[in-house]
């Protein structure tokens, strides 16, 4: 091997992470790139790949680094404008007719429609939504509702929501690239206007999957068959909230999720099985390259598979990284190596640069690039090598689920702000059986459905799936299983991740150089501060930090802001149990809160608005749920008109009075935000990023 090879054997794994830095470089800032940006990128992207080509080869990764980084920054904008659609600018109440699309439940359980070719009373055209998402909290429809079928309804319908707190997840971004521009509900029944005149392609194949998803339920009673039907359809709308929460606490979660374990063990019983019935055939197997022909019946499952689940992102990504094993397979290639899963992640940004961002994709390469390492390495350590081959599946699937587990935790912490403390235990009890009886059971039984044989399979599968729900019922019962952490800084994550990489992909004397960042971003993680007090965008709840934790301002209501709130503090704890907590004064149709030397008051409904002059003068802030007097000059006050402006907002003391954060900020000229909104002066004290009220 050339010096050159093995410099490019070295540096080839780096490219998607310069790819994917170049994409964040885009989705960060809180502003949208000029043309100018634009231009001055994709011209350093094609000077970059210029480079790389002619250059002198010692130059050449330079030219390479520079063109895949501009190269992410302009794939990323190029995308978001790519799947640009009208978002609706305020809220709306009237009628909504729409073509069915999807058909889901909420986290509450409600089912949802989303809905295409959409029509609102007096909008516009070209200021409709390509799509919206209506929960129905009223009467289910008499008809089921089917794909394709134009449906009517009253209801609200809103703009995405921003994030519930300042820095926090935004769905307005995830809303974007799912191409929903509105959000609601509605409490009066689902008309049908019109059954579907001819399904599209994407159609047939949504309802195949629903009617798949309903066949399988019917055959496994329970939420056994709601666990069945999550992994074959992508359907979760069965499954109850309770085993969410143990499979969650048990860290076994990532077996709903139809993702590379599940593409990875369908296609490896169709190879091995393919492989080892044409070996039996002595004929066949002299004359036929039988390991290439089973790789190709097991792309072919994988394509259907990828199908029936609902072609989501997680899928996708799974699908891409076992077809590039596959396909090496067939070229004699090695079949798992960091080439490979460096050409899967190149593959999965370029098509979807979003995925950057997501927890799915982080989580995902990170388990698959630890495992091929370390096996990599072990290949060469003799103490490994002398396992007794009867020993070694078993030492391989405790390192495994070691390996990945140490390799996710610090990312599912740092999006979800749980540990689960037991889920080495939990996974080691649980992969096994979904290997062995679950994922070959649905493949017997989605092969057996022609010849009516499919009951063998389904068997196989209530079985190992009621062995793994009863052991996440149980992991998660016991006592300390779930731990909670306060949400890091966002400088966290990424240093964690590059350390883990240099570890992971330099020569070995330059890796140790990688525990630096980790050792710095567990140390910051230490140290990362929650706000104050928090206000939900709606003025209906208060969050405040006490020596106990957060303490809510009321038990219900706002549920998913409290839910977040919590959560992100690292508090397990639930909504009315932070509501009980001291620290907040309740009286009739208000709230008083105090911070430090300043007073926060909260008014209620119309109760607390007739309030307001004499809140005013007891307090520094005034916050309400309903409109509000202009203000006196005695007191700031942020009421429900506002805080549709201003979102969701955290509130601190510092030297120069209160600061008020929000979480539309001012700056934010994203696509998926809308345009930056004036600001008000105000003499709350203003930091970067931060709003002051009137």
């Amino acid at each position: 091997m050339t010096q050159y090879a093995e410099v490019r054997q070295v540096l080839f794994p780096w490219a998607p992470v310069v790819l994917g830095c170049g994409m964040l470089a885009y989705f960060l800032p809180a502003g949208e790139p000029s043309l100018a940006v634009l231009r001055l990128v994709w011209s350093c992207a094609a000077f970059g790949l210029l480079w790389g080509l002619f250059a002198p080869w010692s130059l050449r990764p330079l030219g390479w680094a520079l063109a895949l980084a501009a190269g992410g920054y302009g794939l990323a904008a190029w995308r978001t404008a790519d799947v640009a659609a009208p978002v609706l600018p305020f809220r709306y109440y009237g009628p909504i007719e729409g073509r069915i699309v999807e058909i889901d439940s909420s986290y509450a359980g409600a089912m949802r429609l989303t809905l295409a070719d959409v029509r609102l009373e007096d909008v516009a055209p070209d200021r409709r939504p390509a799509r919206v998402r209506v929960s129905l909290h009223g009467p289910l429809p008499e008809v089921p509702p089917r794909p394709g079928q134009v449906v009517m309804t009253t209801g609200h319908l809103s703009p995405p929501n921003a994030p519930v707190e300042p820095g926090g997840f935004d769905f307005r971004r995830h809303a974007w690239f799912e191409g929903l521009g509105a959000v609601g509900y509605t409490r009066v029944p689902v008309v049908l206007w019109a059954e579907p005149a001819q399904l599209s392609f994407a159609e047939r194949v949504y309802e195949t999957r629903l009617k798949l998803s309903k066949a399988i339920r019917d055959r496994i009673a329970g939420q056994p068959g709601a666990f069945a039907s999550a992994i074959i359809t992508g359907d979760r709308a069965a499954i109850d909230r309770a085993h969410v929460e143990d499979l969650r606490g048990s860290n076994l979660a990532h077996l709903l999720a139809i993702s590379g374990l599940h593409m990875g063990l369908l296609t490896g019983t169709v190879f091995l099985g393919l492989r080892s019935l044409m070996a039996l055939w002595p004929w066949l197997a002299l004359r036929v390259p039988v390991k290439k022909v089973a790789a190709v019946c097991a792309l072919g499952a994988a394509v259907v598979y990828l199908f029936i689940s609902g072609m989501s992102v997680a899928t996708e990504r799974a699908f891409i990284m076992v077809a590039m094993i596959l396909v090496g397979v067939c070229f004699d290639r090695r079949a798992l190596s960091l080439r490979s899963v460096a050409w899967a992640a190149l593959l999965v940004l370029a098509l979807r640069p979003e995925a950057v961002l997501g927890p799915g994709f982080q989580m995902s390469f990170a388990a698959t690039t630890a495992l091929v390492i370390t096996y990599a390495h072990l290949r060469d350590v003799r103490w490994w090598r002398g396992i007794p081959k009867w020993a070694k599946g078993t030492a391989s699937l405790l390192l495994s689920s070691a390996v990945a587990g140490a390799a996710t935790a610090p990312i599912a912490a740092a999006h979800f702000n749980i540990v689960a403390h037991y889920g080495l235990i939990a996974n080691l009890a649980s992969v096994p059986v979904m290997g062995t009886l679950v994922m070959p059971g649905a493949l017997v039984a989605l092969a057996g459905v022609p010849l009516g044989l499919e009951g063998v399979g389904l068997f196989a599968m209530e079985v190992g799936i009621r062995w793994i729900l009863w052991v996440a019922g149980t992991v998660a019962g016991l006592e300390g299983a779930v731990g909670h952490v306060v949400r890091p800084m966002p400088v966290v994550l990424p240093l964690i991740v590059l350390g883990a990489l240099v570890v992971g992909l330099l020569p070995w004397r330059a890796r140790w150089a990688g525990l630096a960042p980790v050792v710095l971003a567990l140390g910051l993680w230490t140290q990362s501060d929650r706000p104050e007090l928090l206000i939900s965008d709606t003025g209906g709840l208060l969050g405040v930090m006490t020596e106990q934790g957060r303490a809510l301002s009321k038990g219900r209501g706002d549920g998913f802001a409290a839910r977040n709130w919590l959560e992100n503090d690292g508090d397990g704890v639930a909504q009315d149990v932070a509501a009980a907590r001291a620290g907040i004064e309740a009286g009739k149709g208000a709230v008083s809160v105090a911070l430090g030397p300043y007073r926060v008051i909260q008014l209620r409904g119309k109760t607390g608005a007739a309030q307001f002059l004499e809140a005013c003068a007891a307090a520094d802030l005034v916050v309400a749920n309903t409109r509000l007097p202009r203000s006196t000059g005695a007191c700031e006050s942020i009421d429900a008109w506002d805080l549709r402006r201003t979102g969701a907002l955290a509130v601190s003391v510092t030297e120069d009075g209160l600061q008020v954060v929000r979480a539309k900020s001012a700056e934010e000229q994203r696509m998926w935000t809308g345009a930056a909104r004036a600001t008000t002066p105000g003499r709350l004290a203003r930091a970067p990023g931060a709003e002051p009220t009137r």
